[in-house]
Parts: C-alpha cells; structure tokens; sequence
C-alpha cells in the first residue's frame, strides 16, 4: 500500500498537468501554469530568505554553512590535518581488490564529482562575482574548505550503514544511515520518517536538477553554438537520453568506469583553457588576489557591502559542492574497503577539487579579464564566457563543449542517486530498477523539450530539502562517526590496516 501511495504521489501532478496541456497553447506552459500554484509555495519555504544588511540570505545557506563549520570544529579541523591521507588513499595505496563494494576509491570520487561539477562551476560563479563582487571568491573558498568536513561525516555514515548484498552489489547513502543509525538509538519512526523524506526529495531532484536542468541547459549551448538546431530539443533529447541510457543500464559500474574518465578530461578541458587564460594575463593575477581579500572585508560597488560578499561566496559554496547535501553519500557507499573511515578521507578532497580549484579558477578568469563590470547586466555563463573570450573567441566554443560535458556528467551520476532512492523506497529488483532507468531517460527528453521554470525550480528545492533531513541525521549520529574514527586510526597504529602497495 505504501508504495502504491508513494507512486501516485510522484505521478499523478505529472498525469494531471499532462492532461490539463491538451487545452492549452504549450504543453510546457500548461504544465508550467498547472502546478506553479502547488510548488511555488514549498520553494518559497525551502528557499526562505532574511534580509541582512540590504542583500536576502537564504535560511537553508545558513544550515549548510552552519553543519559544515560544526563538523569541522568537532572532528578537529580533519580536512586539514588528513589530506595527505586523502590522496593516498585516492591512489589505491590501501586498497584491497578483495575487499566488499563495487567500485575503487577514484571511481568513487570521480562519480561523485561529476554529480557536483556542473554549470554553477561556470554559470553559478558568474553570479557569485557579479553580485558580490572579487571579494565574493574569498568567501566561497572558506565555505568550501569548511564543506570538507561535511562530506567526511556523510560518507562515513554511508559505507557504515549500507547494504551489502550475495551478488557483491551495495546500496547506501542517507535513507540507510538515517533508518539503520537512529534506530540503533532506540529511535526508529523518526529515523525512518527522514529516510523516506530524503527519498522523496532525491528521486525529485534526480529527475529535475539532476537531469532536465541538464539537458535543458545543454541543449540551449548546443543550439547557440548551430543555429540548425533550434527547436528540435526533442532531437537533442532522444539522442541524448541514448547515450545517458547506454551508460546507465549497466549500474554504478558503468558509471564509475565513464566518469572515471569523464572527470579527468573535463579537469583538463576546463581547467587547462583557465590556466592558459591566467598565465597570459600573470601580471594581473598579483592584483586580482588583492581585489579578492581587499574586496572581502571592505568592498566598493557590491550590494550589501562585506556582508553582501560574504552572502554570494557562500551561496555559490553550498550550491556548487552539495556538502550536507547527502547526495554524494549514495555514490561513495559503493566502494570497496574494508572501513567505512577510509571514504571520509576521499569524500573530503571533493569540495576542496569543485569549489577551491574549478570555482577559483572560473573567479579568476572574470577577474583577471576585467570582465566584472558592476550593475553591467551581464552576469551568469554571459559573464563568464565573456571572461573567456577575452582573449581568444575560440575559447567560448570549448566552454560550450565542457558545459555540455559538465550537464552529462551530472545527469548520469544523479541517476544513480535517484535509482537508490527509489529501491530503498519500492524495494531492490532489476524489473524496479529498469522501470526507474527508463523513466529517467523520459524525463531527458522533456528536459530538453521544455521550458519548465516551475518544475526546476521546485525540483531544486527538493534537492536542498534533502539537506533538512539529512544534517539532522548528522548531528545524531556524529558520535559514531568519532568512534569509527579512533578505531580506524588504531587499526592504522597497529597494522591491521596497511598499505597494499
């Protein structure tokens, strides 16, 4: 019966809005009109914002920063003092091919990146500088830093309480660590309550942020890029949705192997094009670094002052790398150790890679270019591809290609995310698993279609929403992640863990 109500509660606003499109000049504004009524509302409340200091603060920036400045406090600064260990571990020096999982410590970290790395690295940044100015960087790289601690805890919880079953595959991540953790408590129904909450919010976000966002904002670059592609999104979404589906019918495996390769290269592309931008223009990186600390703590031209600075830089922070979002969680519970530890230390280099690194260098390029122009109206991917264009035209054109790279990337990660939120929810099968691949695939298509602001919107509020769960699971729970963390490191001191190579 649960899943019964749980399936009509994802479907029937869909059937319905479909229906209610036959009578009106769109089916993509019809859809739009027929719940803007229904989602605007709970996107409001998510996204509930407090005026400071003449710049609106959202409420749900503040639990993220909050939890991620908690941790880092309460786990003695962890993402500092274990970094090294970090990139051991990411090398494979402890990993045992015998060990449970599916996937190895990098194809880990390389799957849950491409769900993170995405078009706020290049859009959101845009924003973040143009409204708060250079000193908006120095801000985002703090939050990001502090975010580190937020995704040790997680990914922790997520390989200690996942699921490991006879055919050698594993499904973790929140809905596990909340129902199996806070029952271990004594508290059970609340424990499950978060759970299935969270599993809701994923599988929305999966479908809306984590893919028609995507293929909707691919397809605007590809069309930019060849005008004969206008108004054939559906064109786009077919062929986009076949490959999506070719990776995905193969499970975490598939995925991991596609972005173990993915990430590297779009590190390279984008990276690399940032780099190149900033070694031509070297004699400007030495005051585009004074403007970042100088605009941090006493900016001219932005909104809200240093306050206003300090609000975008950790806005952008929070939305970029998902810390205590929970999402990344899902994907680290996959690999193989043999203690859950381990998958902290790797969880934690992914902020430090997604907003330290790919967000400072896109702050850097709009810096350094003089392309930052206050109250200008050019702001978001115009403002940074006008930064990369500066220099040389052809560089708007790898932007395009990395952005569409970024939105693949991040679609086929997500629909990992949604898949274990929906088998946590109407039970494990390959019938149940291939009935939400191929609805994922649909929603590719639609993505790409569509214009629906209120759909995305309200599917980005789901995805913060799994925050709310989640950091109250964390806090629960963070004892238990002190106590594996003394016992993994005196397995260390003992040589009961040891490197392998």
């Amino acid at each position: 019966m649960l899943n019964r109500i749980l399936a009509s509660a994802l479907v029937l606003p869909f059937m319905a809005s479909l229906a209610h499109a036959q009578e009106g000049d769109g089916i993509d504004q019809a859809i739009s009109n027929a719940i803007a009524p229904i989602v605007n509302p709970i996107v409001s409340t998510v996204f509930y914002s407090v005026p400071v200091f003449g710049t609106q603060f959202p409420l749900i920036v503040g639990w993220l920063v909050a939890a991620a400045l908690i941790f880092t406090v309460y786990f003695g600064f962890i993402q500092f003092r274990g970094i090294g260990h970090s990139i051991s571990l990411v090398k494979g020096d402890y990993l045992d091919p015998k060990d449970a999982g599916e996937v190895t410590p990098f194809q880990a970290l390389a799957t849950a990146l491409s769900g993170t790395v995405g078009l706020g690295n290049i859009a959101g940044v845009g924003v973040a500088v143009y409204l708060g100015g250079p000193g908006a960087t120095f801000w985002m790289i703090l939050a990001g830093l502090l975010g580190m601690a937020s995704k040790f805890t997680e990914c922790i919880l997520g390989v200690r309480y996942r699921n490991e079953y006879e055919d050698g595959t594993v499904s973790g991540g929140p809905m596990y660590y909340l129902s199996k953790g806070l029952s271990e408590d004594g508290k059970a129904a609340f424990g499950k309550f978060l759970a299935i909450f969270f599993s809701i919010c994923c599988i929305g976000g999966a479908l809306g942020g984590g893919n028609m966002f995507q293929a909707n904002q691919s397809f605007a670059q590809i069309s930019g890029l060849f005008p004969v592609m206008e108004g054939k999104g559906w064109l786009f979404g077919i062929v986009m949705a076949a490959i999506v589906g070719a990776v995905i019918i193969g499970g975490i495996k598939s995925i991991a192997r596609v972005t173990e390769k993915i990430v590297p290269g779009m590190a390279i592309l984008y990276v690399g094009s940032a780099l190149i931008i900033i070694i031509m223009n070297i004699g400007a990186v030495g005051d585009a670094f004074s403007a970042i600390i100088t605009g941090a703590f006493a900016p001219t031209a932005v909104a809200g002052g240093a306050i206003g600075a300090l609000i975008q830089g950790f806005k952008r922070a929070a939305f970029s790398n998902e810390a205590g979002i929970g999402s990344a969680s899902i994907a680290h519970s996959a690999v193989q150790t043999k203690h859950p530890v381990t998958e902290g230390y790797v969880a934690l280099l992914e902020p430090f890679i997604d907003t330290v690194v790919i967000c400072t260098m896109t702050s850097l390029v709009i810096i350094i270019t003089n392309s930052w122009v206050p109250d200008s109206g050019v702001t978001g991917i115009a403002l940074t591809s006008k930064a990369f264009e500066a220099n040389f035209s052809g560089f708007g054109y790898l932007l395009a290609i990395a952005a569409v790279l970024f939105a693949f990337s991040t679609m086929i990660s997500w629909s990992y995310y949604g898949l274990k939120a929906w088998t946590y929810m109407f039970g494990e099968g390959k019938a149940k698993e291939l009935v939400f691949k191929a609805i994922f695939c649909v929603f590719v298509v639609i993505g790409s279609s569509m214009s629906l602001g209120p759909v995305i919107d309200f599917s980005d509020a789901m995805i913060f929403a799994m925050a709310i769960a989640n950091i109250i699971g964390l806090y629960m729970l963070m004892p238990k992640v002190k106590a594996l963390l003394a016992d993994y490191h005196q397995k260390l001191a003992s040589g009961e863990i040891k490197k392998i190579k």
